[in-house]
């Protein structure tokens, strides 16, 4: 059987050569896929790369990891089935792989300073439910009291207003100077959009961008909240403004905005806290790091592959096509998480019931079982749109089809304006195990058409 390891490295520098054999070498069941140092340095790659071709169905012992015990499910057809099968692999309760003590700090969120310790104790059991943590049928009538949101209807109508944005962040942008693209590009356009989405004041957008980012981030130096206190203090502002504009809207006349729609479903009254709080948590980072770490994702990835780039430039028809490979290649959320409702064999393993499961979606988009020549960012190849970042089944991403007119859109309008566009140097990429993204990348134009 050849190994994943007898197939020749290419174009590694001398550190990743390193590390990839680092990886290689260490025993198989002491690996993480979880550690999110690795997702900075781009060892990830080869740890699945190792997992995919010896241990497809692999136990991380609680021993050998911060988040404790769970499986991951690292090719393609694994994660298809787990993914379209709740009744097997439940969401009830479960989105990411978290360490064990965030519940336990998330659910204070919540305490105002008079809950009795019986109520913290019962709140932290529940945990945060949300349309993504939820199984049928509760999920569907969470899913559908936001769904029209983001439904043909109202992405036609918001079609010329995210090309009129994109086209003045773009014309707003120096020439012939280095800037931080993520800052002036991908989180602008994604933060405009989000606003419009919640209906929440334009001139706050960025604190939509910033609540995001502490509720996807643990808090350490360097992070957008330093310390668990202010993480903390940041959610609880967050929850309190949902509620607020939740109980505001259900004042007013009905529209298309995420919360006036959840304020009138008849079923949101009967929503509880917890709950009120995950859809909007979902409903945030979902209209946000997708796109946003895409847009980065793809002018990177670009800039990095000259004949890809070329392609694109002289047949701007490729665009879709390109926007679908970044989105397979970038794998924006890493991954989702399961919990067996009984015992389950998967690869010849048994999963026993209440496991944790974590499906590796940015594995499956590497599966060469699935995937001609993964590990290359092809923006034509056949079949473009089959991929994993947007899930499968019931919990199948919600704004799939906001995330790729946006991204569609933005580079419609950059070739329009701009014939080269040159990364200097390499991005700052996130710490973060579940959302693959980038805090910062300097780039050049240097002329405009």
């Amino acid at each position: 059987m050849t190994t994943a390891m007898s197939r020749p490295a290419t174009d590694l520098s001398p550190e990743q050569a390193e590390a990839r054999e680092r990886i290689y070498a260490a025993p198989l069941e002491s690996l993480d896929p979880a550690n999110p140092d690795r997702f900075p340095t781009g060892e990830w790659q080869w740890v699945f790369e190792r997992l995919r071709a010896e241990d497809p169905v692999h136990l991380t012992d609680e021993k050998d990891s911060e988040f404790g015990r769970y499986w991951s499910l690292t090719r393609w057809e694994d994660i298809q089935a787990a993914d379209t099968n709740h009744e097997l692999f439940s969401a009830d309760g479960v989105i990411t792989l978290a360490r064990p003590q965030t519940a336990q700090q998330t659910t204070s969120v919540f305490d105002d300073g008079t809950m009795t310790e019986e109520e913290k104790r019962r709140r932290q059991e529940a945990g945060i439910r949300s349309l993504l943590s939820m199984d049928p049928p509760d999920h569907d009538i969470h899913r559908g009291a936001v769904a029209e949101g983001v439904a043909p209807a109202s992405l036609a109508l918001l079609e010329p207003l995210i090309r009129e944005r994109a086209g003045a962040i773009l014309d707003s942008l120096p020439i012939g100077e280095e800037f931080d693209w993520v800052d002036k590009v991908s989180i602008e356009l994604t933060a405009m959009t989000l606003a419009t989405l919640f209906d929440y004041p334009q001139e706050k957008r960025r604190q939509l961008t910033y609540w995001s980012d502490v509720l996807t981030t643990p808090a350490g130096p360097g992070q957008p909240a330093e310390t668990e206190e202010e993480r903390m203090k940041a959610m609880r502002d967050f929850y309190l403004t949902m509620s607020e504009l939740v109980q505001r809207r259900r004042g007013e006349e009905p529209r298309v905005d995420f919360v006036s729609l959840m304020a009138h479903s008849p079923h949101s009254v009967n929503f509880s806290e917890p709950e009120l709080f995950g859809d909007c948590v979902v409903l945030l980072v979902g209209g946000n790091d997708t796109t946003r770490n895409t847009i980065t994702g793809s002018v990177y990835f670009l800039s990095k592959n000259p004949e890809e780039n070329s392609k694109l430039r002289a047949n701007p028809a490729l665009v879709p096509s390109m926007v679908s490979e970044t989105i397979r290649y970038q794998t924006p959320l890493t991954h989702m998480t399961r919990r067996t409702t009984r015992d389950v064999e998967v690869g010849g393993k048994v999963i026993p019931k209440g496991d944790r499961v974590v499906l590796w979606y940015v594995s499956g988009n590497r599966d060469d079982a699935k995937v001609e020549n993964p590990d290359s960012y092809v923006i034509d190849r056949k079949n473009v749109r089959r991929h994993l970042s947007f899930g499968f089944g019931i919990h199948r991403c919600l704004g799939n089809k906001l995330a790729e007119l946006q991204l569609r859109i933005i580079w419609e309008e950059m070739l329009a304006r701009f014939p080269e566009i040159t990364v200097v140097g390499e991005p700052k990429r996130s710490h973060n195990h579940f959302i693959k993204g980038y805090e910062s990348m300097t780039v050049v134009i240097p002329r405009r058409n």
